[in-house]
This record gives C-alpha cells, structure tokens and sequence, in this order.
C-alpha cells in the first residue's frame, strides 16, 4: 500500500464550545493521510488512476469552513468524505489543531487525531 499526506493546511475558522469562538474565529492546521494502491497510476501517469490530492485539499477546506463546537466533528466529517468522494482510499488519518487554544494557558495547540479504514 502506498500513503498521500497533505500537511499543514492551514484553516482560519470558527469552531469550539464558546460563543466568542464563534464570533472571534481562530486558526487551525489540518494535517490528513491516506492510504492507497498507487501501483497503476505510477505506470499510467493518470489522475483517474491516482487519488486526488486537489480533491482532498478541497474536502479539508470545505468542511473546516462548516462550524462545529467539537474537533472530533469536524475531523469524522472530513474522513466521511474522504471515503465517499475517493474510492481508492483503504485508510485514512485526519488530524486538526487549534492553534493557540483559549484553555487558560500557554498552550501552542490541541490536536484531535482520528482514523477509520473502509467499511
């Protein structure tokens, strides 16, 4: 099996629990990591034959952009997604970071770390 990783794609959205989250906003990253067979478009040179990381990065901004009060939500929309828009993935692994969480501390970020293979 072979892995695609978009890494850091950075969201400024609204997500969390506090109302002035939602009217402040926040920054947030979003790393994401699929797993798939990429032998036939290595020898074709086809996107039809590959997973679309354009696609992906799409899908990241997209639901990152719908506000949720948990990370946990938003992350399980991102892998819904993943797997029914890009058949090809076998597993995925979707992490979002709150950068600079209001917990009352010096915290850089909190990070919710989900994975899930095909049903």
């Amino acid at each position: 099996m072979h892995k695609i990783q978009l890494n850091n794609v950075r969201v400024f959205t609204n997500h969390g629990c506090l109302h002035e989250e939602e009217l402040i906003g926040s920054e947030y990253r979003v790393d994401l990591q699929v797993t798939a067979n990429l032998s036939k478009s290595a020898v074709t040179d086809e996107l039809l034959d590959t997973v679309d990381y354009v696609s992906l990065n799409a899908i990241i901004v997209e639901e990152m952009a719908v506000r949720s009060k948990l990370l946990e939500h938003v992350a399980q929309r991102i892998l819904n997604r993943v797997f029914k828009e890009e058949s090809l993935v076998l597993q995925a692994e979707v992490k979002v970071a709150k950068i600079n969480p209001p917990i009352g501390g010096d915290v850089q970020s909190v990070v919710v770390i989900m994975s899930q293979d095909k049903k």
